[in-house]
């Protein structure tokens, strides 16, 4: 069965994993800015707060793990009161050793294990729209597991290390998503999954881009009668059945378009459409620029 999770994380593409254990003792708190790339954290020991911005503040404790897939604006604490430190998450790319917050010297009351990683992918936009804003899961042993080899390859310089790391951070990113309740996500993939009716339809589209599917053929197959399977699936993914699909043909067109020897033709076929210029009109209309241009450029950008 095709799982359309697993497909859009593997079309992110997610690569270049940083990671560096954080530390803190005593009253801090410090505010990052807006970093836009994927962040995760997993806490090892101690408790702390954490205030994204547009989010309620959470309680973070040993063991639970967050996930950011566009990283906005956040705070993190002391559970003590104290006034933030601004800091640049850019600016500790590529640094070493533990970074410590607050008191320097003892022991420190709370440890964690921070990092980021970055989508390779060209539509990453809008896939990254389908995912929540913030995930915060606790008790989940895997991920704990999952984070210390992404560490440990990320220090070591083996053969093979980035292919291991992308590999790694896809595996993170599922078993994240699989982890967090779909039924209390906000609109977009994971929500949509839960709803079964609605996940037949993501499975279909998924399974058979290139099929001439419509709202009343996905209601169909889905046991819905086609304006309640069309206003189902708009409510639980964010976007319109013919919408989604098209946004999703999109995606794998200009994945496939980024592959070398792979021709218009081709593609078009793949994704659905019946000739190399109907293919290129729709993709004009939605890209921006015809599937030719786009083409070169990403080889020539690579």
């Amino acid at each position: 069965m095709v799982d359309p999770l697993a497909e859009v994380i593997a079309l992110l593409r997610p690569r270049a994993v940083f990671s560096k254990v954080i530390s803190g003792a005593g009253a801090w708190a410090v505010r990052y800015s807006a970093f836009g790339q994927p962040s995760f954290c997993t806490m090892l020991e101690g408790k702390c707060l954490l205030a994204v911005d547009r989010q309620p503040p959470a309680t973070l404790e040993a063991g639970d793990f967050v996930l950011m897939p566009v990283t906005p604006g956040f705070t993190l604490s002391s559970l003590e009161p104290a006034v933030p430190v601004f800091l640049d998450p850019k600016k500790s790319q590529g640094t070493s050793g533990e970074l410590r917050h607050g008191r320097r010297q003892g022991k420190p009351d709370v440890r964690m294990l921070g990092g980021y990683f970055e989508f390779d992918s060209p539509d990453a936009a809008l896939l990254v729209s389908l995912l929540p804003v913030l995930l915060h899961v606790r008790g989940i042993e895997g991920l704990s597991v999952l984070v210390k080899l992404l560490r440990d390859e990320t220090l070591a310089s083996r053969p093979g290390r980035e292919l291991v790391l992308g590999r790694l951070a896809e595996l993170l990113l599922i078993e994240t998503l699989r982890s967090t309740s779909g039924d209390s996500a906000p609109p977009g993939l994971l929500r949509g999954l839960a709803d079964a009716r609605v996940a037949v339809g993501l499975r279909l589209m998924h399974g058979a881009p290139a099929q001439t599917w419509t709202v009343d053929a996905l209601a169909k197959k889905a046991a819905l009668s086609r304006s309640t399977f069309f206003e189902r699936f708009s409510r639980a993914v964010g976007l319109p059945p013919m919408e989604y699909l098209l946004a999703w043909r999109m995606a794998l067109a200009k994945d496939l378009l980024g592959r070398s020897g792979v021709a218009i033709a081709e593609v078009a076929e793949r994704v659905g459409y019946s000739s190399a210029s109907t293919f290129s009109t729709a993709f004009s209309r939605h890209v921006g620029q015809p599937p030719g241009r786009y083409a070169r450029r990403h080889e020539a950008a690579a």
